[in-house]
């Protein structure tokens, strides 16, 4: 069985920048977490993903220090809709270099290649992401193993 893949890419100009994560973005006043992952992942990639897909897989605490601020991460996943665009375009420019696929195990690979090179790796993962890797949460690993279905998402809110 082939394993499903989420798109990342590296931040730029705001906190994390240069680092790999996940589309997101921040709730608006009175948004559900789902309303906000599609409005999210439309905005940074003009991908649209199947609401009734679209669950809460995992939440991080996220303090900042150096840039002052903290976060709690929650992490939502969808799948792509099909038979539409099942690409992802950089939207917002100024925010991202571009988009990449990913599998959990390429994941896990960046996080211990960063690990063992002590901050020299080419890639590093954005502390959220970098979090959601170290804590193995079923509930993602689960999305990434069962029987996929195009391209998929997991956004960050």
């Amino acid at each position: 069985m082939r394993s499903k893949k989420v798109f990342a890419g590296i931040r730029k100009g705001s906190h994390g920048a240069g680092m790999l994560a996940l589309p997101g973005g921040h709730l608006e006043m009175y948004e559900s977490w789902s309303d906000c992952a599609v409005r999210e992942v439309e905005e940074e990639t003009a991908l649209s993903i199947l609401r009734p897909s679209c669950r809460m897989v995992h939440i991080t605490d996220d303090p900042m220090r150096l840039e002052g601020k903290h976060y709690l991460t929650i992490f939502m996943a969808a799948e792509v809709t099909e038979g539409r665009n099942l690409e992802p375009k950089n939207m917002e420019p100024d925010k991202c270099k571009g988009w990449s696929s990913y599998s959990w195990k390429e994941l896990k690979n960046i996080l211990k290649k960063e690990e063992e090179e002590a901050c020299d790796s080419d890639v590093k993962l954005f502390g959220p992401l970098k979090k959601l890797l170290k804590d193995e949460p079923k509930t993602v690993v689960d999305f990434f193993n069962i029987s996929p279905v195009a391209k998929c998402k997991l956004t960050t809110v």
